[in-house]
């Protein structure tokens, strides 16, 4: 695959499992109607993994904006590409929340609340503080693209640090990292920490033909795209100032 065509198939793949799990939750006469945070977050990290085995070998497998943009910011990826990255995500998250919409239509069908009918597809607060719900969308995301400046794969000890390939394995990380923040991290907001995986779904909400559907919230959608942007920038600073700029 080329690099859009990777970052377009594994941001999909994310969204069908993230937007589809949140629908099995929320969604009426599923089998796994209220089963709870642990299963949604799981399942989200999960869709991290497969999204990551897919995209890795071909793009790195950013799936998210902010990954290329924070990246972009700490010089590790190239300003020309992030465009084009972001598109890709954008149009796999809005492809993804479409497919996970096919499957579970019945299910959305047979939900009255317009509200558990916008969850699969986009991020609503708790408690609705703009101020407050944005610095929650830039700790969540500062924390992830940290960790993901300082990962480092496996090397041997031989003196030459030669790589040591995990193939597939190698996505595991990067899933624990985003189910960790889910955990602790998502209660206030949902934990968008990705404006792809907020923006395209929120789209699709618009213009799919959703029985009783309420409103897509456009008034609060800047958050999860403001928020994450920031927290990549502020990741990436911290970076720089600590590593590049030799601070400690």
């Amino acid at each position: 695959m080329n690099v859009f065509a990777a970052e377009f198939v594994g941001t999909s793949l994310l969204l069908a499992m993230g937007s589809g799990v949140v629908a099995n939750v929320v969604l009426n006469k599923t089998k796994g109607f209220n089963s709870g945070w642990i299963v949604i977050t799981t399942a989200w990290a999960l869709g991290v993994f497969i999204g990551v085995v897919v995209a890795g070998p071909y793009s790195g497998a950013h799936l998210n904006p902010a990954v290329s943009i924070g990246l972009a910011i700490a010089g590790d990826f190239d300003w020309a590409l992030v465009p084009k990255y972001v598109l890709a995500q954008v149009l796999g998250a809005m492809f993804g929340s479409g497919i996970a919409w096919l499957v579970y239509k019945d299910h959305f069908d047979a939900t009255d609340d317009p509200e558990l009918k916008f969850a699969p597809f986009g991020t609503v607060p708790a408690i609705r503080n703009l101020s407050s719900n944005l610095l929650s969308e830039m700790v969540g995301t500062s924390v992830l693209i940290i960790v993901i400046l300082y990962s480092t794969g496996p090397v041997l000890e031989d003196g030459q640090n030669t790589p040591i390939g995990l193939g597939s394995l190698g996505a595991l990380p990067v899933a624990f990292l985003v189910w960790v923040i889910g955990l602790s991290l998502g209660g206030t907001t949902g934990y968008a920490i990705n404006p792809a995986r907020d923006l395209g779904p929120r789209i699709m909400h618009q213009l799919l033909p959703i029985k009783g559907k309420g409103p897509s919230d456009w008034a609060y959608s800047w958050v999860p795209i403001v928020g994450p942007i920031l927290g990549a920038a502020v990741a990436a600073g911290i970076y720089l100032l600590l590593g590049v700029g030799g601070m400690v």
